[in-house]
């Protein structure tokens, strides 16, 4: 009896299977060309890594490199207790005087009660110096001082004149003054640092009284010096407290 076996398929010549149809054809293209793809994409990306690590790349679309470490300032510390970790110490202000030639003798000094406030720091500062200050003395009472000075014979070579604080002064006084002392080497004008309406314009008519009066006439400039300072004045703006006293007595000594 005959057996029902399915036909063979034909073989083409090449000994392909002919009934390989158009789609596994086409299946088989696709897959080669992903494969190629995919080499290609592994050969840019080695040679890419090859550019990267041989320098800085520059020019448009550069990658940004690793930032640059910047050194910012350290802000001080807010912790409760925390102690500052500097200090500013502000500087004493120099003293604010001319240079004058020293002069060897005895010192007057006439004055009201903010000469009387220095007088300690005067004592050492200036040794044997003679302080005739007085509570509330006003500019034409210190001319008379002077003038008994001289007429006793005990002015020194020279007059410290620190007066205007409590009232203001005349031209005619400071040389009525300048007059008084005839015969000293040098007479010293402290002017005044006071809140008191009359302060500016005494300190104007002193300084106009010792240029009109020039070799024999100096300025001592307690206004310029002390005016920066109001803690060298006690509660009234007037009168020294210690450190004031020094401040005072140096500048005075500088001059005399």
């Amino acid at each position: 009896m005959a057996t029902c076996r399915p036909p063979a398929r034909p073989v083409d010549e090449t000994g392909v299977v002919s009934g390989i149809n158009r789609v596994d054809r086409a299946i088989g293209v696709a897959l080669l060309l992903v494969l190629v793809a995919l080499v290609g994409l592994g050969v840019a990306d080695s040679r890419s890594a090859a550019r990267a690590g041989s320098g800085p790349l520059t020019g448009p679309g550069t990658l940004p490199s690793s930032p640059t470490a910047t050194t910012a300032p350290v802000a001080p510390s807010t912790t409760p207790g925390a102690l500052p970790t500097t200090t500013s110490t502000a500087p004493l202000a120099p003293v604010v005087a001319p240079v004058v030639a020293p002069v060897t003798g005895p010192v007057t000094a006439v004055g009201d009660s903010v000469l009387l406030d220095a007088q300690p720091e005067l004592a050492t500062d200036v040794p044997g110096i003679a302080v005739d200050g007085l509570v509330s003395r006003q500019f034409d009472a210190g001319i008379g001082v002077v003038q008994a000075d001289r007429a006793a014979g005990t002015l020194g070579k020279v007059l410290v004149v620190e007066l205007g604080t409590n009232g203001p002064i005349s031209p005619g006084e400071v040389d009525a003054m300048v007059q008084a002392a005839s015969g000293v080497s040098r007479v010293v004008f402290v002017n005044v640092c006071v809140p008191r309406p009359w302060a500016a314009p005494d300190n104007a008519v002193l300084a106009d009284g010792v240029a009109r009066h020039p070799g024999v006439a100096v300025l001592a400039d307690w206004n310029t010096l002390a005016t920066a300072h109001p803690e060298w004045f006690t509660f009234d703006q007037v009168h020294l407290n210690p450190a004031g006293a020094v401040a005072l007595a140096t500048l005075i000594a500088s001059l005399a």
